[in-house]
């Protein structure tokens, strides 16, 4: 194997801390075309199917990729914006913020990139311009708050098959989860409490976190108990008690047991019981996207009233919000402090090097 090395390395040039924030992924257009390259590359990451490899060969490539990208197409199409998927341009306008904070930006040792796990621009552009930029401490901060082996793991895999190409391994941080972060739950709960400023609080408020198969939970998956545990703390900074709200899950496929109650089936039985107003908020999603957009503020909605509730409220993501910037800020420099703090004095040695290289002509490149 041929290792990469970056072609303009330097001995004693300054070394740098790369941040790769990496959400899940979205087509690049809401064409069949791009939709199916885009369901092609998620649904054959084996993290997200745990069967057979030939056998889900067979049923990916010949019965869903020729019947699902036109239905998804359709979906997406009702939520595309002028400049792209909401989940990538929301996810840009986190990094950017992210960039431009001053607690970011003073620290010109730091690159902030974003990276989606399936779908551009990928984790592997994203490393390759760490690389170029001589970062040697690298932090991967998944946009999942609640790790899931489905989702959070397998960035994990993809940063690492990257990263063995390398001929020279950073120091690697990975922050698997951060459920509980107290600046995350804090974001969360102002959100919601923005919200009922505006708007009349409803009868319940429902957490929907999207769903795994039942199985993954069995077979150790701590998934679910944190999705309850990030509800749990949210509602108590909210002073809800326990009948005050529900934990849900939603965008389940196929004929398999997943994660119960099932959002749809909740949503369902809450109208049916006379609940006439209901408030949905998403935990697990940082940034507004399908399964929110479209799943929840248009599927969920219309099932609810035609069930007979009469108040349907969406609260949007955290987004690119203050307190979402602010969280994540500190999720960053809680990662990074201690490399953070080393800086000054790498930074002598690094240079020190550089004059003792120099001093050797031949050392030099021919």
């Amino acid at each position: 194997m041929k290792y990469k090395s970056n072609d303009n390395f330097s001995h004693g040039d300054e070394r740098k801390i790369g941040v790769l924030l990496v959400n899940l992924g979205t087509p690049d257009e809401p064409t069949t075309l791009a939709v199916r390259r885009y369901l092609g590359e998620f649904l054959s990451d084996p993290r997200i199917v745990e069967i057979p490899k030939f056998v889900w060969w067979i049923i990916l490539n010949l019965i869903i990729l020729n019947i699902r990208p036109r239905k998804s197409r359709d979906l997406y199409k009702k939520i595309w914006l002028e400049n792209g998927s909401p989940l990538l341009v929301i996810s840009k306008k986190i990094v950017q913020k992210i960039r431009d904070s001053k607690s970011i930006s003073d620290k010109k040792h730091v690159i902030v990139n974003l990276a989606m796990r399936y779908g551009n621009p990928s984790i592997k552009s994203a490393l390759e311009n760490f690389k170029n930029q001589n970062i040697d401490r690298l932090a991967i901060i998944p946009m999942f708050p609640q790790y899931s082996a489905a989702t959070t793991a397998s960035i994990f895999d993809k940063v690492t098959i990257e990263i063995q190409k390398w001929r020279n391994i950073p120091d690697i941080r990975f922050l698997s989860t951060y459920h509980d972060n107290p600046a995350y739950i804090s974001a969360c709960s102002n959100k919601i409490k923005s919200f009922w400023e505006k708007e009349e609080k409803s009868e319940k408020l429902v957490f929907s976190f999207h769903g795994l198969p039942q199985v993954n939970l069995h077979k150790g998956d701590p998934y679910h108990c944190y999705c309850h545990k990030t509800a749990r703390m949210i509602a108590s900074e909210l002073g809800l008690k326990e009948e005050d709200y529900i934990v849900t899950f939603q965008s389940r496929f196929g004929n398999q047991v997943w994660l119960q109650p099932y959002t749809d089936e909740v949503l369902e039985n809450l109208a049916k019981s006379k609940i006439s107003s209901v408030d949905v908020f998403c935990p697990g999603f940082l940034c507004d996207c399908l399964e929110t957009l479209e799943e929840i503020n248009m599927q969920s909605r219309d099932n609810f009233i035609a069930c007979g509730g009469k108040s349907f409220n969406y609260i949007p993501a955290l987004n690119d919000d203050e307190k979402n910037i602010k969280a994540m800020e500190k999720i960053i420099l809680d990662e990074i402090s201690s490399w953070d703090n080393v800086h000054l004095n790498l930074e002598e040695n690094l240079m020190a090097t550089k004059k003792l290289f120099d001093k050797h002509k031949h050392n030099r490149k021919i």
